[in-house]
């Protein structure tokens, strides 16, 4: 098979490479981030011996995504496999972060992955079933003030994970929604997971675990994916309880959590 990862140099994306990889799977490789998608190329070459190719590619600029399908077209490229793993966050509320930062979130989160899917389903090999992962997260099931910006953008790539799978249902391609808790990605990610005390860890899914279980659902039909007892029953209680009253809670959660982890702006880019 012929996979291609987007945000693949760190964090979740590179699990998925690794477990890619370990299947046996060719891996085309894309992320902003080119030393750290050399390194990652020269191990999975080293560990499975399978082929990997990897763009440097900023998938928010139109042009560097075009600059890299000429690549994919030049090699005449096809794909069986498409993982959206690339995504950001910034912390803090709404009027704490500058502007352009708030709206950066929703250009990569969705915007870029949008771009980035049309592309390539239309670089599917023929003949062949096709698979597609959209990363979005436990936060969209949810309103989450003090990560407003950030749980609507991922509550986009759910409902339109959702609505894209019944459009491919008869054109032998399945997609799959990951709505993983928190994940160990960056040192800021594992600040603001011990930020939360008992719910940062209990929900908190390791990698490799999710990079695995992810791929055997979404090439055995699956449509959603949340990792972990404790996630898949708060999804199942945001599904009923109030939305004004889940937000008043996690209101009271995120402000205590970050009061004690955010004395300074920090930016927390990780794929979620």
């Amino acid at each position: 098979m012929n996979v291609l990862i987007t945000g693949a140099a760190g964090g979740l994306g590179r699990a998925l490479a690794a477990e890619c990889g370990r299947r046996g799977y060719n891996l085309f490789l894309t992320d902003v981030n080119e030393d750290g998608l050399h390194c990652i190329q020269r191990g999975l070459e080293r560990q499975f011996g399978v082929t990997v190719t990897t763009q440097t590619c900023d998938l928010t600029n139109a042009e560097s995504v075009d600059k890299m399908l000429e690549v994919i077209d030049r090699y005449n490229i096809r794909f069986d496999i498409l993982l959206n793993i690339a995504g950001l966050d910034f912390e803090g509320g709404f009027m704490g972060r500058e502007r352009e930062k708030v709206v950066k979130i929703v250009l990569l989160n969705d915007a870029a992955t949008l771009r980035i899917t049309h592309a390539i389903l239309e670089r599917r090999r023929p003949g062949r079933h096709f698979t597609i992962v959209f990363v979005s997260s436990l936060a969209s099931m949810f309103p989450m003030p003090l990560k407003a910006t950030y749980a609507a953008s991922k509550r986009f790539l759910l409902d339109f994970a959702t609505s894209l799978r019944q459009e491919l249902k008869n054109q032998d391609a399945n997609v799959l929604a990951l709505c993983p808790g928190g994940m160990v990605t960056t040192k800021e990610a594992m600040e603001g997971i011990a930020a939360q005390g008992f719910w940062g860890d209990a929900t908190t899914n390791p990698l490799e675990v999710v990079a695995r279980k992810t791929l055997d659902r979404a090439l055995g039909g699956k449509g959603i994916y949340v990792p972990g007892g404790l996630n898949q029953m708060l999804s199942f209680f945001g599904k009923i309880v109030p939305r004004s009253l889940v937000a008043s809670v996690v209101y009271r959660r995120w402000n205590y959590a970050q009061s004690k982890w955010l004395e300074s702006p920090v930016e927390n880019c990780h794929e979620l």
